[in-house]
């Protein structure tokens, strides 16, 4: 559950201020925007597969998550450089494949092992808790992301001529500082993934000996 809700806090850094990004600086329609995003959702869809059936029945969500966030995290540090003039193809298509990939290897195997070893009756009310994170999360990220990138933009325009392109600079400015702190936040949810986890592959932690706690 703390993994879905840290995932989703950072994941708002990328949907919300890299939309404004690619149609407030970029000048994408919405259309084209959307069109943007799909190489993440293909690569996402992709490594979801991968990481629920191949990878997590092998070695357990313990080194699969970490990585996963590590992953996004270093997609949105890259994201944190894009400029004004940034070409898409060559500064934000591949930083979006690889969160989508990151996204794959954290989010599905994150779900899957929220819910393992729930018995029937408790698996709707499992379930129902790891949405529950994810929808905190997202309602905390946009939040918090939101004043930080206000206060960056703010801060950038002190002293400085309200100028149209001054005005696009801070907006940029407060888009690349949300990608900032989205990626520490991804590398604190990694941090946290990595301690909280437990060893181990699917069959291993879903055994009944695997959820008993010795005091």
């Amino acid at each position: 559950m703390l993994a879905m809700l840290f995932a989703s806090i950072g994941i708002f850094g990328v949907f919300l201020f890299l939309t404004y990004y690619l149609q407030g600086t970029l000048g994408f329609s919405p259309v084209k925007t959307g069109v943007a995003f799909l190489p993440m959702v293909a690569a996402l869809a992709g490594m979801a597969q991968v990481s629920n059936r191949l990878l997590l029945p092998k070695f357990g969500p313990k080194p699969i998550v970490p990585l996963g966030m590590l992953c996004a995290a270093g997609a949105l540090y890259g994201l944190h450089h894009v400029g004004l003039h940034t070409a898409y193809v060559s500064h934000v298509l591949p930083y979006l494949i690889l969160l989508g990939f990151g996204f794959g290897l954290s989010l599905a195997p994150s779900f899957s092992t929220g819910t393992l070893g729930l018995a029937p009756h408790d698996a709707g009310v499992g379930s129902a808790s790891l949405n529950t994170a994810q929808q905190v999360g997202g309602s905390i990220g946009t939040a918090l992301l939101n004043t930080l990138a206000a206060s960056a933009a703010t801060a950038y325009l002190v002293g400085r001529a309200l100028t149209p392109q001054s005005l696009k600079a801070a907006a940029l400015h407060s888009y690349t500082t949300a990608f900032g702190w989205s990626a520490l936040i991804f590398v604190g949810g990694a941090v946290l993934a990595g301690l909280i986890l437990r060893r181990g592959n699917m069959k291993e932690l879903g055994t009944p000996e695997s959820n008993v706690v010795h005091l």
